[in-house]
């Protein structure tokens, strides 16, 4: 198995194109031709993890945070991040992250989260607008079946949980081929053609718009494949950041938080001031979800579940949300489990490793 099969496996679930503009996820250190010896997953990479890979004769390192979020110019040991690059290239372990791409599949971090606490009929709680374009294509009527067909298996027509669709629509195209043409229909510097065609419309999402167009272009028999691609600014349901869903039976603040600390497995939990109301609508975001506070207030939810957030911040509830602040590390430690279940899936008999590393920086003292 190389490097390349593994970044595959991860990116088909967690396409890179998803990733916020600051990122910088994918291969950071190592070769996609390399043969992976063993995988260990872990939330962030550190000198222990590093050694911990090495310990276990894992050539791979697979994380959600990645290693380097900037431009290095010099890799001369200065800081941990120059150190671990080092180390890495000296011993040939490849070091790969999935971070904000994975923050923003419906199925990923936050997913992950809602299934800790159990939470039902969850959606995206702030959808992404930038994600979809509308293709409209024109064939004649004994390629339509084939050139529609194509387009599906590359990708297009996927509205949520429907495939294959499409609207189709009867018309007539005209036509005429100059001298130097190789016209499928008619000749070449003839008289304009008028071809009975469909006008096939489909929704593409971002990262299958290769795909797709390259499939119109092989399937197509015109020499000239007409065609628009236009951006939708439709809100993609199953593309965006944190998510919101309903508790099985609402529950008393305390008794809600007492929860919260117990199945998200943290040791402090820092919230404002109880509405004296049941928790039932929960919103969550992993990481640093401050800026969606405002989504969970218009949602209707109960109460906001994240890290990082500051102390003038919490101000910003004005008496209309709880907001519980478990960590950063806290609301994303069990991502990697996401990656174990994606590459069990995918290569079943190839031994998956989490790390037994704790790379929390922030402790806390009782």
């Amino acid at each position: 198995m190389l490097v390349k099969e593994v970044i595959d496996a991860i990116e088909t679930f967690a396409p890179p194109v998803y990733q916020e503009s600051y990122d910088n996820c994918g291969l950071q250190v190592g070769k996609n031709d390399d043969e992976v010896t063993g995988i260990l997953i872990s939330l962030d990479v550190t000198e222990s993890v590093l050694d911990e890979a090495l310990e276990r004769r894992c050539n791979m390192i697979v994380s959600h945070h990645p290693l380097i979020f900037s431009g290095l110019k010099k890799i001369i040991g200065r800081n941990y991040v120059e150190k671990i690059v080092q180390k890495a290239i000296k011993n040939d372990v490849n070091i790969y992250a999935a971070h904000t791409n994975l923050d923003n599949m419906y199925g990923g971090v936050n997913a992950k989260i809602a299934d800790k606490l159990g939470l039902g009929d969850t959606r995206i709680l702030s959808a992404k607008t930038d994600t979809l374009s509308k293709l409209y294509t024109y064939a004649p009527l004994n390629s339509v079946e084939k050139v529609r067909d194509a387009l599906f298996a590359a990708g297009a027509g996927n509205i949520s949980k429907y495939k294959e669709c499409s609207f189709n629509t009867n018309g007539t195209g005209t036509f005429r081929a100059h001298e130097d043409a190789n016209p499928a229909i008619g000749q070449a510097g003839g008289n304009r053609e008028w071809v009975d065609e469909v006008k096939i419309e489909m929704i593409v999402a971002k990262h299958t718009e290769k795909a797709v167009l390259r499939a119109l272009f092989q399937s197509h028999p015109y020499e000239e494949v007409a065609y628009e691609l236009i951006p939708v600014p439709n809100p993609n349901q199953q593309i965006g950041a944190g998510m919101i869903g309903k508790l099985p039976s609402p529950m008393d603040e305390p008794d809600f938080i007492a929860f919260l600390k117990k199945q998200m497995k943290t040791d402090c939990i820092r919230h404002t001031a109880f509405k004296s109301k049941k928790i039932g609508q929960v919103a969550v975001c992993g990481g640093s979800g401050s800026f969606l506070l405002k989504d969970a207030i218009a949602a209707g939810a109960d109460i906001f579940i994240t890290g990082d957030f500051k102390y003038h911040q919490f101000f910003d509830a004005e008496g209309k949300i709880v907001i519980a602040d478990i960590g950063h590390y806290e609301s994303e430690q069990f991502t990697s489990e996401i990656f174990e279940e994606l590459l069990n899936k995918k290569f079943p008999t190839f031994a998956i490793l989490l790390s037994n590393i704790n790379t929390n920086p922030v402790k806390y003292f009782f």
